[in-house]
């Protein structure tokens, strides 16, 4: 994908009586960052509504709740399921659908459905959210995905809503279904119950459905559309193939460390069964991944599956999906460049495809502003809050990874502390790499200078 340049800005002109022809300039990362910014004072209004709580909240609550559901986070400083009321608690799951699927999606159909066209804008702006390198395909991209994701959250509200009937009732069944389906699928991680999903921790259809939900959508709409359209993993494109065959390494090695590390801790899989160990090591495996969710105990983990969690928060899920991070390939492409230099290899090379120059260089800076912001979180977290380093490392990763785990940092946040997670969800949700679209634009040089090879490591 090109960066943006101010030179490819679309320039609309306006003229009105008597005044001269003014030119608006608008680049379309920061179109995009207003339209979340814009949503996200929308949901803070209205959790500040006394229908929405049981009893008053503040508004700094209200706006760190409204920022982590459009953000698909997760993370929260009151409780959702206790201090939102029925009203309240839609609110926050129709923020998540919209901050999860993308304004965009919703913009375009509901302008294709009106009548009306797309202008180039429109596409420019779009292309950004959905990571698109062609606009001619985006129409039809954005239909898929909304269609696909409505097709796959009905049957996750299906299973969930037969599943808790007895137990809860159909009224409070249906509603369940509805909010945990929406908080699965789009990565959100936000549950009704204070203990997230402690008490399923040996329930394997919970476990299978949320898990499953939140992987469909973390993988990415363009894998899925592939797989749809392909039908064979021979014709699947390399980015396809990179995706599925990432995930399933990283999730298997993860659950078996897990396994591993923990079936010894009393406080985690020491007391369960063998099949609820393998259960709760799967579901912590590749919850982290951005879900949000857990079955476990997170304060109560080894340091060492703590220090797992941490790699995997940061790698995260697909582009174009309802994950952040700096995304599987992304990873994979550091890997494929690092092992090729190494090697002395000319190029970079995966599935009998070179990966281009530009590729290497944006998964380079991608990471490294990623990195870049992580360090400064975390160094001004230890500044405004008196707690262990490794609870706040773990919660400036899970807020930059838009996660949604926590050791129990959230709650006793300072408003320091508040302000600095509010903006680590909401850059790890547009990515670190679009906001530095922003700092630096790429400037054409007319002069070339002599290279020159310098000493590295």
């Amino acid at each position: 994908m090109k960066l943006w340049h101010p030179s490819m800005t679309p320039v609309v002109e306006r003229k009105d009586r008597g005044k001269p022809a003014r030119k608006i300039l608008a680049a379309p990362p920061l179109i995009l960052c207003g339209s979340f910014l814009l949503l996200i004072l929308v949901g803070t209004c209205l959790l500040k509504l006394p229908l929405a709580t049981v009893v008053p909240i503040q508004w700094s609550q209200s706006l760190f709740t409204a920022t982590s559901a459009v953000t698909v986070t997760g993370l929260s400083v009151v409780d959702t399921g206790s201090e939102f009321t029925v009203f309240g608690q839609i609110v926050i799951a129709l923020l998540i659908q919209l901050g999860g699927l993308g304004l965009m999606t919703f913009a375009i159909v509901t302008l294709i459905a009106l009548g009306g066209k797309i202008n180039f804008l429109q596409r420019t702006v779009a292309k950004e959210a959905f990571n698109q390198t062609d606009a001619s395909t985006l129409i039809s991209t954005v239909k898929s995905v909304l269609i696909f994701s409505l097709c796959v959250e009905a049957v996750g509200i299906a299973i969930l809503f037969i599943y808790w009937w007895d137990e809860l009732g159909w009224k409070v069944s249906l509603f369940h279904s509805f909010f945990y389906t929406v908080s699965a699928f789009n990565n959100a991680g936000f549950a009704l119950n204070s203990d997230n999903l402690i008490p399923y921790v040996n329930d394997p259809v919970i476990n299978f459905t949320i898990s499953g939900l939140f992987i469909i959508g973390g993988l990415g709409f363009s894998v899925w559309i592939d797989l749809l359209r392909s039908k064979r993993w021979s014709r699947l494109t390399p980015y396809s193939k990179m995706m599925i065959s990432g995930t399933v390494i990283i999730n298997a090695v993860a659950v078996v460390a897990i396994y591993l590390i923990e079936s010894n801790n009393p406080d985690t899989l020491g007391p369960m069964n063998e099949s609820g160990r393998w259960l709760a090591s799967w579901f912590q495996a590749v919850a982290p991944r951005t879900a949000g969710f857990n079955t476990l105990p997170i304060d109560k983990l080894e340091d060492a599956t703590t220090s797992l969690m941490l790699v995997l928060m940061f790698i995260g899920g697909g582009s174009m999906s309802t994950a952040s991070g700096i995304k599987v390939v992304t990873f994979i492409v550091l890997i494929l460049a690092t092992y090729g230099y190494l090697r002395r290899d000319a190029a970079v090379y995966v599935f009998k495809r070179e990966i281009s120059r530009e590729t290497v260089s944006k998964a380079l800076a991608l990471t490294f502003v990623s990195i870049v912001v992580t360090w400064v979180a975390i160094f001004c977290l230890l500044l405004s809050e008196h707690a262990p380093m490794i609870d706040i490392i773990f919660e400036a990763v899970s807020a930059l990874g838009t996660v949604g785990l926590s050791r129990g940092l959230t709650s006793g946040l300072s408003e320091t502390g508040e302000i600095i997670i509010m903006l680590l969800m909401f850059m790890g949700r547009l990515g670190p790499l679009t906001l530095a679209y922003f700092l630096a634009s790429p400037r054409s040089h007319k002069l070339r200078y002599p290279e020159t090879r310098l000493a590295i490591g």
